[in-house]
C-alpha cells in the first residue's frame, strides 16, 4: 500500500537510535502510525516537532504490518511559538488529544479541518477561549455532543444572564462564553471555570467509559494558565 497526503504530526515515540515511530492525522486517510527511519537525524529531525504540517509517502508491504513514512515539511508551525509557553503546551494538549481520541485508518476530513481551524485562532488575542471551545467542536465531530444549551437554565441576577446546570442535586454556575459563544471573555477565573467544566465531561463522558486515561498535556496546559 502506497500513497501521498498531507497531515500534522501528532505524536512521536524513539523506536531504535535512528529512527522514530510516528502517528499523523492526515487529510484523507484519517490517523496513520508508521516508522521514519533516520528520524533522529539532524537532517530532518528540526522539523518534527509536535503539530508540524508534513507532506507524507506512505509505503507499506501489507495492512498487517506498520509501515513508514518519507516526510517534507509542508509548513513549520510549532517553531512560531517556541517562545510562548502557553501555546506551545496549547498546541501539545491539542495534538494529544487527536491523538487519544481517533481511530486508526479512518478518514475523517472534519477533524483535519479542525486542526487546520486551531492555528487559524491560535495566534489571535482570544486564543484560550477559542480553544476551549474547539476542544467541544472535536468532541462533537467525534459523536459526544456536550449540549450545553439542553442541560442550563438562565437566570438574570443582578441585571447579569447566568446560566446553571439543571441539576437537581447540585446547581453548578456555567460559564456564559460555553452559551453565547460571541461572548468575548477576558476573566482568567471564567476561562479556567469553563476549561475545567469541558475537562469534566471529558473525563466522565469520553475517557472513562473507554478506560482512557486524562492527557497529561492537557493537565500541563491547565497548569500553564493559573
Amino acid at each position: 500500500m502506497n500513497w501521498d497526503d498531507i497531515g500534522f504530526l501528532i505524536s512521536k515515540n524513539k523506536y531504535n537510535e535512528n529512527s522514530l515511530i510516528a502517528e499523523i492525522y492526515t487529510q484523507s486517510h484519517g490517523k496513520v502510525s508508521g516508522i521514519i527511519f533516520g528520524g533522529t537525524s539532524k537532517k530532518i529531525k528540526n522539523y518534527l516537532q509536535i503539530g508540524n504540517k508534513l507532506h507524507v509517502s506512505y509505503n507499506s508491504k501489507s495492512d498487517s504490518k506498520i509501515g513508514y513514512f518519507k516526510l517534507e515539511i509542508e509548513k513549520a508551525l510549532s517553531p512560531i511559538y517556541f517562545d510562548e509557553k502557553k501555546k506551545l503546551c496549547c498546541i501539545s494538549s491539542a495534538m494529544s488529544l487527536v491523538k487519544i481520541l481517533t481511530a486508526e485508518s479512518q478518514k475523517n476530513e472534519k477533524i483535519f479541518d479542525l486542526i487546520l481551524d486551531f492555528y487559524e485562532f491560535l495566534g489571535n488575542d482570544t486564543w484560550i477561549q477559542k480553544y476551549i471551545l474547539w476542544e467541544l467542536e472535536l468532541f462533537k465531530n467525534l459523536g459526544y455532543d456536550l449540549e450545553l444549551n439542553r442541560l442550563v437554565e438562565k437566570k438574570t441576577i443582578g441585571n447579569e444572564l447566568k446560566y446553571f446546570s439543571k441539576s437537581q442535586i447540585k446547581k453548578k454556575n456555567i460559564p456564559n462564553f460555553l452559551i453565547d459563544k460571541d461572548i468575548k471573555v477576558d476573566n482568567l477565573q471564567t476561562l479556567l471555570d469553563g476549561f475545567r467544566l469541558v475537562g469534566d465531561f471529558l473525563d466522565k463522558t469520553i475517557l472513562r467509559p473507554n478506560n482512557l486515561s486524562h492527557p497529561l498535556n492537557r493537565v500541563l496546559f491547565l497548569n500553564t494558565l493559573k
